[in-house]
């Protein structure tokens, strides 16, 4: 809410422009304070398809917004997780959200045949007086494939409009539908003249309520279903029959705000210039295909808001200050990891599921996720790990908005994504400098369903029949009762094209032979050292290693193992601290006789570059370093000493 600084740096103020300011800054403040009514907006939302729309629809909305708004959702349980960690995590200022659970309503809904695409979930609007809390009056109802062009508040004071009768606001449909002539033997549901469209409505619900609305709706419905025996428009032929009937409830809106885009409207008619318009409902199967002269405006304008950088809707109101500032002000701006610092306490918008995500548990408990993380420059690594990996996988990906968008593109396109539902893609919005690796990671890792993980890295290609060996190799190593870290020993090749090794005969040649290499052979051996190779080459049963400094093996956990260290972001130590605290809390490390993962070649990621061209980079990563041991010895005490002593003899 809005407040008044009142500390003492206000009250010795001694400049009258100052004060000044002050007065007037205080008078807007109460001028808002006045006009800005909470506007309540209620959206039907189910799946993973329509929760990603609906932020478009939401975008859209507080582009154009002056006002607080309270988002209603009646959602099924995928876009309850959905959109309920969005929200938290976009962090806008004057936005409220409340969730309530469709499958409650279901049964009122239920005994309606409805042919139309959006199934039982197209009838909920009906239930809203039900749904919705008993002390809301009124509310704006809208579909998912809604792009606002205008305030939403001016759509709220056509409430004011209505007589004392009217209980709902709605515009004329734009297509021929309920004149009855599409087609021989068409025979649409009763409305008035072309009938109303649902895709926007203003419902008075306190009216609603007190006309016994709910009553009402079904006898309609039951009436006209003895004849039509289905609905063919979902809800809308419901309102429409129930309207023919009452045409003294409803309050006709202008149609610009609900201009249909489907293939036989009139929606030209509706305007005579495009900025007359204020609302766009992609109301067509087809969507963004629709033959309309003004649909290159009306896509460009979609399109905005679909790529539009969320992070910017963060705006304040009216001077309320947000949390976010709060934690700035304690931070050291002279100190020369200042950025690292505030990368920690950033907030990053998070989108879970950002595709269509099936998978059933097995009843064996012995699945795997594997768990990585990614951004635009490696999605042509997803076909290839896909093929390679048959099991789960938990994938984050960091991105803007308009690379998400194309992301979305690219999956849709590639018939190895699109066939495989088992894939959880999960969206961390880009934000700040850096690379929060160990954050995106997190997200990757506390998404995934099964008990055990693999954490692994985007870049690896693992063997044919990993996903298998593991499930046996979790089973064989009694990983339910133990605390073990199976190592999957990594392998490189710098040949971008590779006919991978079918076998671990078929890779110790390629090894002797020089087309494959052990991982960081050339760079950085200390990585992966402790596996062993020499001894892995014989090797036929799994052998535990001990813990040395800067290991960072790619590993199998159960997945209630710790969390990645989110303090390190860009290049450097980011799993180097995740393998420490695994040693910390005494994991055995195992190293696998039958696995192994091969690293194919790309260029350098940027922040590998900035680190190796940057002293400052290098000191700030020293500095974090230092402060993780020290949560690690306050954390373990004098267990984790040797971390220190192996850190200090490097």
């Amino acid at each position: 809410g809005w407040t008044a600084k009142t500390g003492s740096e206000d009250c010795c103020r001694t400049h009258l422009a100052e004060h000044h300011q002050d007065t007037n800054h205080l008078v807007m403040s109460m001028f808002y304070r006045l006009k800005a009514v909470l506007i309540h907006v209620a959206c039907v939302c189910a799946g993973h398809n329509a929760s990603r729309d609906v932020v478009t629809l939401v975008k859209s909305i507080l582009f154009h917004r002056r006002n607080p708004l309270h988002f209603h959702f009646i959602t099924d349980a995928v876009a309850n997780q959905i959109l309920s960690l969005l929200f938290q995590s976009w962090m806008v200022p004057s936005v409220q959200v409340s969730f309530y659970d469709a499958d409650e309503l279901k049964s009122e809904v239920s005994w309606i045949p409805n042919k139309h695409y959006s199934g039982i979930y197209g009838l909920m609007k009906l239930t809203l007086t039900k749904a919705l809390p008993s002390d809301l009056t009124k509310v704006i109802v809208l579909d998912t494939d809604i792009t606002f062009a205008t305030d939403i508040a001016e759509l709220w004071a056509i409430f004011k409009k209505f007589t004392d009768k009217q209980v709902i606001g709605l515009v004329e449909n734009q297509s021929d539908w309920y004149l009855g002539n599409l087609w021989k033997n068409h025979k649409p549901w009763p409305a008035l003249g072309r009938g109303f469209n649902t895709g926007v409505i203003l419902l008075y619900l306190e009216r609603l309520r007190r006309i016994g609305w709910e009553q009402m709706w079904r006898l309609t419905a039951e009436r006209e279903l003895m004849s039509m025996l289905s609905t063919s428009l979902a809800d809308q032929d419901i309102f429409n029959a129930f309207i023919k009937q009452n045409p003294v409830l409803v309050h006709q809106l202008p149609c610009f705000w609900n201009v249909q885009l489907s293939d036989h409207t009139r929606s030209e008619q509706c305007y005579t210039e495009v900025s007359d318009l204020k609302v766009i409902h992609w109301n067509s199967p087809k969507k963004l295909r629709v033959k309309n002269k003004h649909v290159e405006f009306f896509r460009n304008l979609y399109l905005t808001f679909l790529e539009y950088d969320g992070n910017l809707l963060r705006r304040e109101l009216f001077g309320c200050p947000t949390q976010l500032q709060g934690a700035l002000e304690e931070l050291d701006e002279d100190d020369q990891c200042y950025d690292f610092r505030r990368e920690r306490i950033t907030v990053h918008r998070v989108h879970l599921y950002f595709l269509q995500y099936e998978y059933t548990l097995t009843g064996d408990e012995t699945d795997i996720t594997l768990v990585a993380q990614l951004s635009m420059d490696r999605l042509q690594m997803l076909e290839a790990i896909c093929k390679h990996w048959e099991g789960p996988i938990s994938l984050a990906l960091y991105m803007s908005d308009a690379e998400a968008q194309q992301f979305l593109r690219y999956a849709q396109a590639s018939e190895v994504l699109k066939n495989r539902k088992n894939v959880g893609y999960h969206i961390v919005y880009k934000e700040g400098q850096f690379y929060p690796v160990n954050l995106v990671r997190n997200v990757a890792l506390r998404n995934a369903n099964t008990p055990y993980v693999f954490l692994a890295d985007v870049d690896f290609l693992p063997m044919y029949g990993l996903y298998d060996y593991l499930r046996k190799s979790v089973v064989q190593l009694d990983m339910a009762h133990a605390k073990k870290a199976l190592v999957v020993p990594a392998f490189e090749t710098l040949r971008y094209r590779l006919s991978f090794p079918k076998s671990k005969a078929e890779l110790l040649s390629m090894l002797d032979m020089g087309t494959l290499y052990t991982f960081r052979y050339h760079v950085w051996t200390k990585g992966h050292a402790p596996t062993n190779y020499a001894k892995w080459r014989t090797a036929t049963t799994p052998y535990k290693v001990e813990w040395e400094a800067d290991f960072e093996p790619y590993v199998v956990v159960r997945r209630d193992c710790p969390e990645y260290d989110q303090r390190f972001v860009g290049f450097g130590w980011n799993k180097v601290s995740h393998i420490m605290e695994l040693d910390a809390q005494e994991y055995d490390l195992m190293i696998l006789p039958n696995a192994f993962m091969v690293h194919m070649p790309h260029a350098p990621s940027f922040d590998i570059s900035k680190f190796r061209s940057s002293p400052g980079y290098r000191y700030c990563l020293q500095t974090l370093k230092d402060e993780f041991h020290q949560d690690l010895s306050r954390k373990y005490g004098a267990a984790a000493l040797k971390y220190l002593t192996a850190q200090r003899n490097i």
